[in-house]
């Protein structure tokens, strides 16, 4: 029971749905399921600094489609779709260098309206102003309050754990604002992890944002 479960995985099959969607047999699955780790981890470095919110992966047959959730699509499309011809091209080189089959790839960018309410984004602007050596007590005050003013934010926590403040011992500080009920199923959670890199070292970063509690559709006919 006191084992710490990450949100996400929690309440998958529940609110949540799965980040890659394919199906396969045998030895096809472990061939896919290779790849797709490998892609994630490359568009994660390659990507980082493009405040990029969510990253998914659908297969079929024949077509491999990459969905990136970004609050700033025009970064990643470029000037008449130039970035993403460019990034479409990458990921067919990086699976063929690793050996790896290179199906028809599709990618689709959406934007995310409201940048302050997802966890992804609100850890790399934790990750961005700590890398730029402001002090981190005020970068977690000003995290805050810049996400509790978000209308659909019930809830706020972030947690740095690290040599902070050029300190000769790791140590870890939090700041809570509002609810984050873990153990609710039904409640909205997002969670990430992040990681800030430093001259003393890196300094891990969690987020979690509560965004209210979430009800079947048909809950108000009953």
């Amino acid at each position: 029971m006191s084992k710490v479960v990450h949100p996400f995985a929690y309440r998958l099959g529940i609110l949540r749905d799965w980040r890659h969607r394919w199906f396969a047999d045998g030895a096809q699955y472990q061939q896919n399921l290779k790849a797709d780790i490998l892609l994630r981890e490359y568009l994660q470095k390659e990507l980082r600094g493009m405040y990029v919110g969510g990253l998914e992966i659908e297969r079929n047959a024949k077509q491999l489609r990459v969905i990136l959730k970004t609050s700033r699509p025009g970064v990643i499309i470029g000037r008449s779709g130039e970035g993403s011809t460019k990034l479409r091209n990458q990921i067919a080189k990086f699976l063929q260098k690793r050996k790896l089959p290179v199906p028809e790839i599709k990618l689709d960018i959406e934007e995310i309206r409201s940048p302050e309410s997802n966890a992804a984004i609100v850890a790399y602007m934790v990750t961005e102003s700590l890398e730029k050596r402001l002090p981190f007590r005020r970068v977690l005050k000003q995290t805050i309050e810049k996400v509790m003013a978000n209308r659909d934010v019930k809830g706020v926590r972030i947690a740095l754990s690290g040599m902070l403040g050029g300190g000769s011992m790791s140590r870890t500080e939090e700041l809570k604002k509002g609810r984050i009920p873990l153990q609710t199923l039904r409640s909205d959670i997002d969670y990430i992890r992040e990681r800030a890199n430093l001259p003393l070292g890196a300094i891990g970063i969690k987020v979690w944002i509560y965004k209210g509690e979430v009800f079947a559709k048909n809950s108000k006919d009953k």
